[in-house]
């Protein structure tokens, strides 16, 4: 007996992995592979095979569009699986449930289902599924209009497609996000990712998802003018989804079928179509196809001239909208919290467990923001703190010149542009949210790009190139501008032009195209010689990490971070980054900025005044050559400082003189310059009024909102020096 019923089972199983396979290339047999193991089960009286049973039929009913079918038998499949505590059926019935509801008029529904089975394909690492119920959820952000979700939920389906290495479901999630980047103009990459749909549909030998990819295709065809080939794909689609029993297909096959004949003027075909369309899917109650579907024939009638014929197709499609659109809309946005607590009185332990879950995912949540603020504020004092010394050293040297010496001003540009590339790296995340704001000031123009050129003078030299800056002389001397965001700029775009050039040169030019007023239009471009950048990649290239293939070797290399910078760079300026290239023979990258005139500042001299000559600071600084270069520092202006290697010997020092100022560094042993402070804020403490101001390498460390008003400001490592020199005599006032 034994024997008999795992070879019943096993065939059983059998039957429903064919059923399975089967349904990308002929869903009839896959329908009837299912109800021959639903008999088989039911005769062994195996319930978990009796649910996946009726839990493939209801996927496959979903498919072919007899969607009260496909919710009777998954709902069904739910009440075997809930007496079984089997989670993950329950999982798969309530997909197919939210597939039925969302080709429907019931998206909010929709969500609630596909929502729950997400939880659940979550906790057994299901990625396979992972992937159908993230695409099922931008294709229902996509009905919306939030296309921000919409593309943030496919891109989840790739990436848990992509881990268990399923083609077929990368390809589905292609077909949606080729529709997002059409809407968006963004044509020639919609139809690279709808072609490699197709492709990958041919190779595996889903019939069924090609006609979604043929479809696909023909949207961009349509698009692109190519009317011939539009209609060739839709028409190999329609057949497609005729065939296998397909409705949802088919409907957006029809609606498509008449855009496309208004587009060529044919509007007897167009309105063949699109009746067809009306009809079918008021037949299978397809609610989005159905209202565009009269939309377009309400266009017809208009351009026919056909006023009250118009009317009627124009108030049946706001009727249908209105009423599928706007009222999901509104019960998504109201009811679903609702909803969600109807559910939980009925699931009770259940969802309690799914809610401690969903909490214990937001703490590691938290967990990872603070470990990732822990980071950058590590790693910005570890990188910061030596490069404090260099750039301090080299402007107590420059102080000291007897003449302009050009290696000390080289080695100052260059030791700052180095202090930009690591704050591009520290503060990329503030960038990424738009949390950086220029800082305008007075800046000499043609000395700065002159100082642009010297420091990429050499790496130009060594691949044998030319660097040539063509600056118009009627440019003003000065103007207010954020210098180092436009030192970020042009230094990435320059050092970006030198890396894919290998012979000729790389020029930067500066042209004044307009004037009004004291306000100049300046437009920058920075021209190379160099390999050229296909046009379809253009807009990749701006993307963080993204190098396209084509142009990009081994020594080249680089980490894909320039020019998602630069990007982010010039739209602070309100500004875009515009390309000319030619494949071979060069590529230009162009941006304007509206810069206003100013007079010439007066050129920084050694802050030998005697404004802060026998003022007293006390340093807490545990690194030595970092305490040394400060105490030099505040030697030329006159400053008697004592030196604290920790923040306790600080405070202990703090209670034996009294100090004009306070210096405190933050990352310190045996005690931080945060507890430093508070302690020395103490009342009892003789500088408790002291002004303190943090000397510190940490980014972070201004933003830490529990320690902030114990000090009188933040100052950053590298000091910078006039900044440091006012905030003293501020304080000493």
């Amino acid at each position: 007996m034994t024997e008999i019923a795992i070879t019943d089972s096993q065939t059983i199983s059998n039957l429903l992995n064919d059923a399975y396979t089967n349904r990308i290339h002929n869903l009839k047999r896959s329908i009837l592979l299912a109800n021959k193991a639903l008999v088989l089960s039911e005769k062994a009286g195996n319930t978990s095979l009796i649910g996946k049973s009726l839990n493939q039929l209801s996927l496959f009913y979903m498919i072919r569009g007899a969607y009260k079918q496909a919710v009777q038998m998954a709902k069904q499949a739910i009440r075997c699986f809930e007496e079984l505590e089997d989670e993950r059926g329950i999982a798969d019935a309530k997909y197919n449930i939210a597939g039925a509801y969302y080709k429907t008029d019931n998206y909010h529904l929709g969500l609630v289902y596909l929502f729950d089975s997400l939880i659940i394909y979550r906790k057994f690492d299901d990625y396979h599924n992972q992937a159908r119920t993230h695409k099922s959820l931008g294709t229902i952000y996509e009905y919306f209009g939030d296309r921000k979700n919409a593309i943030r939920a496919y891109e989840n389906a790739i990436d848990a497609a992509r881990k268990v290495k399923d083609i077929n479901l990368v390809s589905n999630v292609y077909n949606p996000l080729s529709g997002i980047y059409l809407k968006q103009k963004k044509t020639a990459k919609a139809l690279r990712i709808i072609e490699q749909s197709i492709a990958m549909k041919t190779k595996t030998g889903d019939v069924r998802g090609l006609a979604f990819a043929l479809y696909g295709r023909g949207k961009v065809y349509i698009a692109m003018g190519r009317f011939a080939e539009a209609e060739s794909d839709l028409m190999n689609a329609i057949e497609i989804h005729t065939n296998a029993g397909e409705k949802l297909g088919l409907g957006m096959a029809y609606h498509k079928m008449g855009a496309l004949y208004i587009e060529m003027q044919a509007l007897d075909k167009a309105r063949e179509f699109l009746k067809k369309g009306l009809s079918f899917s008021s037949k299978y109650n397809i609610a989005i196809t159905k209202f565009k579907c009269s939309y377009l024939l309400y266009k017809i009638s208009k351009l026919e001239n056909k006023l009250e014929t118009s009317l009627v197709y124009l108030e049946l499609y706001l009727q249908q909208k209105e009423a599928v659109i706007n009222t999901q809309t509104l019960k998504v946005i109201e009811n679903y919290e609702l909803i969600a607590k109807m559910e939980s009185m009925e699931k009770g332990v259940k969802l309690q467990k799914e809610r401690a879950a969903i909490i214990e995912k937001q703490e590691r949540a938290e967990q990872a923001a603070r470990m990732k603020q822990d980071f950058l504020s590590t790693m910005s004092h570890e990188i910061r703190t030596p490069l404090n010394a260099v750039t301090t050293i080299t402007a107590l040297l420059t102080e000291k010149a007897d003449s302009d010496d050009s290696l000390l001003e080289s080695l100052k540009f260059a030791s700052n542009n180095l202090l930009l590339v690591i704050n591009d790296i520290l503060d990329f995340t503030k960038l990424d949210t738009c949390n950086i704001q220029l800082e305008y000031a007075p800046c000499m123009i043609y000395e700065l790009l002159g100082r642009i050129i010297k420091t990429y003078n050499s790496l130009a030299h060594k691949k044998n190139i030319r660097l040539v800056l063509k600056a118009d002389k009627n440019l003003a001397d000065c103007y207010e501008l954020d210098e180092t965001k436009l030192s970020q700029i042009l230094g990435n775009l320059i050092s970006n032009a030198i890396k894919f050039t290998e012979q000729g040169k790389v020029e930067l030019r500066v042209q004044k195209i307009s004037s009004y007023k004291n306000t100049d239009e300046l437009n920058f471009t920075i021209a190379d010689t160099g390999s050229g950048i296909k046009e379809e990649h253009f807009e990749d290239i701006f993307e963080s990490f993204s190098q396209p293939n084509s142009i990009t070797t081994r020594k080249q290399g680089g980490t894909g971070l320039g020019l998602a910078i630069v990007k982010k760079l010039a739209e602070l300026y309100g500004s875009t980054i515009q390309i000319k290239s030619s494949i071979g023979a060069g590529s230009e990258f162009s941006f304007k900025l509206k810069l206003k005139s100013c007079e010439t500042p007066h050129k920084s001299v050694p802050k030998l005044s005697g404004g802060l000559k026998g003022k007293t600071v006390l340093l807490a600084e545990d690194n030595l050559i970092n305490a040394m270069v400060a105490r030099k520092l505040l030697a030329n202006w006159g400053v008697i400082s004592e030196h604290a290697v920790n923040g306790a010997e600080a405070v202990a020092k703090s209670k034996n003189t009294v100090f004009d100022f306070i210096l405190m560094d933050i990352h310190m042993p045996e005690m931080n310059g945060f507890d430093a402070t508070v302690n020395i804020r103490d009342d009892k403490n003789p500088n408790a009024q002291t002004p303190v101001f943090a000397l510190t390498a940490d980014i972070t460390a201004e933003s830490n909102t529990d320690y902030k008003g114990y000090f009188n400001g933040f100052l950053r490592k590298p000091i910078e020096i006039e900044r440091l020199y006012d905030a003293l005599m501020q304080a000493s006032v």
